[in-house]
């Protein structure tokens, strides 16, 4: 861990190996693995994660739209990118990076098997997505004949894989819905893929279902939260290690006297004698208004400290009464621990929701 003299987010891409390497553990050597490095590689950041996911071997990554697929192209990442969710008006920028795009209905397999042919593509790589259950994005089974009967003669693209999505593949209770999503997944890839005659690959495991249905791996899987050390499990999340630590330090201390207020509108009025510290960041870097009031807590030198007032834009204040602490010292906002998840928890949200929340302006340092 490195001490900083401002807030920072910093990116442990040993933690991210870790994460590989027991998420791997988990599946055949065979299966091929996939990496999820949309939304800034879930708020660090995408060019540095998917460069170390190259470099330890994953064979896929994934992005939510085509821009952060260019990206990554621009920086000179080779391994093939999978566009989770493609809009029509990118397809030629998708075919001009080598882009992978999700066919998810009929409109849009439609459109990119005519812009293929205009561009004179062959064999171009695409997937098809089905909805089992998700109900976001996907062909259904009513749309097998259409899907066969698009593709028969089309020599401009060729279907590398068949997928779906899980629904809640982390809660045990939803087990027997996870099931059946797994088995009409079966159900269609199979007819689908005697319909083409050809061996697509197939993958339906989040993180989740890596760790809870590893005998529906077929030959590919798909972590996100996993990688970044998460496992959506408690008992899971102690065998994987955060990838993200947000730090900052303290920017001046005060002294509340009673009925003293801390903040905009007054909101926290103190009924007794306290010590503030004031902390660079706010709402602008990610930490939403949501956990002022004494609702997160950060960690001063090994201590909880809870935030007081209302969240401003570029700063919080947090109480630290009682705690051994000085201008200039360094602050975990979340990391080993506190972890993102006792933040987000704190505020009735989700890990994924906190992290990829944080701002851009935040600087990411890194170790390796």
């Amino acid at each position: 861990m490195t001490k900083v003299g401002e807030t920072v987010l910093e990116i442990d891409l040993r933690a991210l190996e870790h994460n590989y390497h027991y998420l791997r553990s988990k599946i055949n050597p065979s299966t091929k693995f996939l990496g999820v490095v949309k939304a800034f590689a879930y708020g660090s950041d995408s060019i540095a994660i998917a460069k170390k996911l190259e470099s330890l071997g994953a064979d896929y990554l994934a992005v939510a739209y085509t821009l952060e697929g260019v990206a990554l192209r621009n920086a000179g990442i080779k391994l093939p990118i999978l566009v989770l969710h493609p809009q029509q008006v990118s397809f030629a920028t998708m075919i001009e990076k080598c882009l992978e795009p999700s066919l998810y209905s009929p409109a849009i397999l439609s459109s990119f098997l005519k812009l293929a042919k205009q561009l004179g593509q062959k064999n171009y790589p695409v997937h098809l997505k089905f909805n089992t259950g998700l109900n976001r994005l996907g062909f259904g089974e009513k749309d097998m004949e259409f899907i066969a009967s698009s593709l028969e003669g089309a020599e401009q693209i060729k279907i590398s894989s068949l997928f779906s999505h899980l629904a809640a593949s982390e809660d045990m209770n939803e087990k027997e819905f996870t099931l059946a999503q797994i088995q009409l997944f079966e159900k269609i890839s199979s007819q689908l893929i005697t319909k083409l005659n050809s061996q697509p690959w197939r993958h339906m495991l989040n993180t989740s279902g890596i760790i809870n249905y590893p005998e529906a791996q077929y030959d590919m899987v798909r972590s996100g939260i996993g990688i970044y050390g998460f496992g959506n499990e408690a008992s899971e999340d102690e065998k994987l290690i955060p990838v993200a630590t947000l730090k900052t330090i303290i920017s001046q201390i005060h002294k509340i006297e009673p009925n003293e207020s801390v903040g905009y509108n007054r909101a926290f009025v103190s009924n007794t004698s306290i010590v503030t510290a004031t902390l660079p960041l706010g709402h602008a870097d990610g930490i939403g208004r949501q956990y002022g009031n004494r609702v997160g807590q950060v960690s001063v030198n090994g201590k909880l400290a809870p935030i007081i007032g209302n969240v401003c834009m570029d700063m919080i204040m947090v109480d630290v009464t009682g705690i051994d602490c000085k201008e200039g010292d360094e602050v975990i906002v979340f990391g080993k621990k506190p972890s993102a998840e006792f933040l987000a928890s704190s505020a009735k949200t989700i890990t994924y929701e906190l992290l990829t929340g944080i701002s851009q302006r935040v600087k990411r340092i890194y170790i390796d």
